[in-house]
């Protein structure tokens, strides 16, 4: 009896804080307006952040979305917004009557109950009002599907005083006390409500705006390695942990890409040694203006391999990107891999790669060649060094590991090239091989990435068709490019 009456004491007890925050939130959704103008720079800010991270027309949820316009300024197919505040729905149901694609709910983040999916739920400076952040997640996970994203934006609790004497001055709204979490203590929370972080990351250094200083210490020095652990708005990205039934792990349909330009010798062995996987696997050989008899032979492969699902065709323009760019537009499997006809990546390495993607270990799957010895004549020493040098840089500018940007072996779903595809205009027309549009597109959609060592060989027909001087130029000039979208976030 006596844990019973305990029991019910801390649920009254919660009860009663939930009330003393229904009624705070109450107290300033009439200010909201007033406040978000006086530090529009901070909110502007944040918009710009999450525009990054989600493209537009897409579902999204935000919990904790007070007068909604944050939710309004994605420009979402279809947003919802939820919060524990009555006086703040009202008035986010008058400020955007006029607007069809949003819907506004009160409710609470840990009973709240919809009957659809989301592809995005939001909760910006809002996990600091959760009377329970554990049960809140995990109420979160019944409107996500395991391609849907939670994205966290929260104060760095190492601001607590800086705020506490703003709002003494006057600069700041008055809060109640919070909770103050750290990164580590969110990504704890996230992990036992079932969940895995895809990225993490710190924004805005100074709040206020001042010409060119703002700028400065906000797209510069905010992203320096030890000086971003101290910006204001810590934001997380995390999706659910998931794995799929043993029955659709060999379920899915696989379409393996082959670009190929005066390859003719290896054309028969990408079919012969690579194993098949999946429901049924699928070849797509593009051949790209060859001076041997690299046609002729592809040719010759298709009818000799009858039996096997081969789609052969010839480039409409120039380049390597062009020729994945015309394969990925004709497969029909769920996955896509890329196999380069040099066959310096062995063919039979892949079933390691759609294993990892088919048991959902991660959503774009990225080689390796600089973790096992390489054979003598594979790679040039200068190539070599700088491809290790440039793995830390891209590792930076990513914010997560990738050791080997320009290896030719990259898988990832049909589904997500089609998402990834959408959004290349954010970086350009800049990659002449098409590694860095998947590379840079996945890490937008913050999609999960692995990488898998695999051994590098040496060629045994034809010759190195790219210059590794120009190689290195490439590997700068894209560097360049994800520091100012991914660290500066300019278009």
């Amino acid at each position: 009896m006596f844990a019973w009456r305990n029991y019910l004491a801390i649920i009254n007890c919660m009860n009663i804080e939930k009330v003393k925050i229904t009624n705070y939130l109450n107290s300033i959704s009439r200010e909201r307006d007033k406040w978000r103008w006086r530090n529009s720079y901070y909110h502007k800010s944040l918009k710009n952040i999450y525009n990054f991270f989600i493209p537009k027309e897409e579902k999204i949820l935000e919990i904790g979305c007070s007068t909604g316009d944050l939710l309004a300024g994605l420009e979402p197919l279809h947003g919802i917004g939820v919060d524990l505040s009555p006086a703040a729905i009202k008035l986010a149901r008058e400020k955007y009557s006029d607007n069809n694609n949003l819907t506004f709910i009160q409710g609470d983040a840990e009973t709240f109950e919809l009957n659809e999916k989301t592809n995005y739920v939001i909760l910006s400076d809002t996990i600091g009002y959760l009377n329970d952040i554990q049960t809140a997640f995990e109420n979160i996970k019944n409107v996500m599907t395991p391609k849907s994203r939670l994205i966290i934006n929260s104060y760095n609790f190492v601001w607590e005083p800086i705020f506490r004497i703003a709002q003494w001055l006057g600069l700041k709204q008055k809060i109640p006390q919070q909770n103050w979490l750290s990164n580590d203590d969110i990504v704890n929370l996230l992990e036992l409500a079932g969940y895995e972080v895809v990225h993490k990351e710190g924004f805005i250094l100074f709040p206020k705006y001042i010409p060119l200083l703002s700028s400065f210490l906000n797209g510069f020095v905010a992203k320096w390695p030890l000086i971003r652990g101290l910006t204001i708005a810590q934001f997380i990205v995390a999706r659910l942990r998931y794995a799929p039934p043993d029955d659709d792990i060999n379920n899915y349909t696989v379409s393996v890409i082959v670009p190929a330009r005066n390859e003719a010798g290896n054309i028969e062995q990408a079919i012969t040694r690579t194993p098949e996987m999946g429901k049924w696997t699928e070849f797509i050989f593009i051949e790209g203006n060859s001076q041997d008899n690299t046609w002729e032979e592809i040719q010759r492969i298709k009818e000799k391999y009858s039996n096997k699902r081969i789609k052969i065709m010839q480039q409409d323009g120039k380049g390597k990107k062009d020729a994945i760019y015309k394969g990925f537009a004709h497969a029909e499997g769920d996955v896509l891999m890329i196999l380069d006809s040099d066959l310096a990546v062995m063919p039979e390495d892949l079933p390691k790669f759609y294993k990892a993607i088919a048991e959902n270990k991660g959503e774009y799957i990225n080689g390796v060649r600089l973790v096992y010895p390489i054979e003598k004549k594979a790679m040039r020493f200068l190539n070599l060094y700088a491809n290790k040098t440039f793995s830390i840089l891209f590792s930076y500018i990513l914010n997560q590991p990738y050791k080997d940007t320009l290896c030719g072996t990259k898988v990832l779903w049909r589904k997500d090239w089609e998402r990834i595809k959408e959004n290349l205009w954010y970086f350009g027309d800049f990659d002449p091989y098409g590694d860095f549009d998947i590379i840079f597109g996945a890490a937008k959609l913050c999609l999960k990435t692995i990488q898998i060592p695999v051994r590098y060989r040496a060629r045994t027909y034809g010759k190195i068709q790219i210059d590794r001087f120009s190689g290195g130029w490439l590997l700068l000039k894209m560097a360049c490019i994800g520091f100012k979208k991914f660290k500066l976030n300019l278009r």
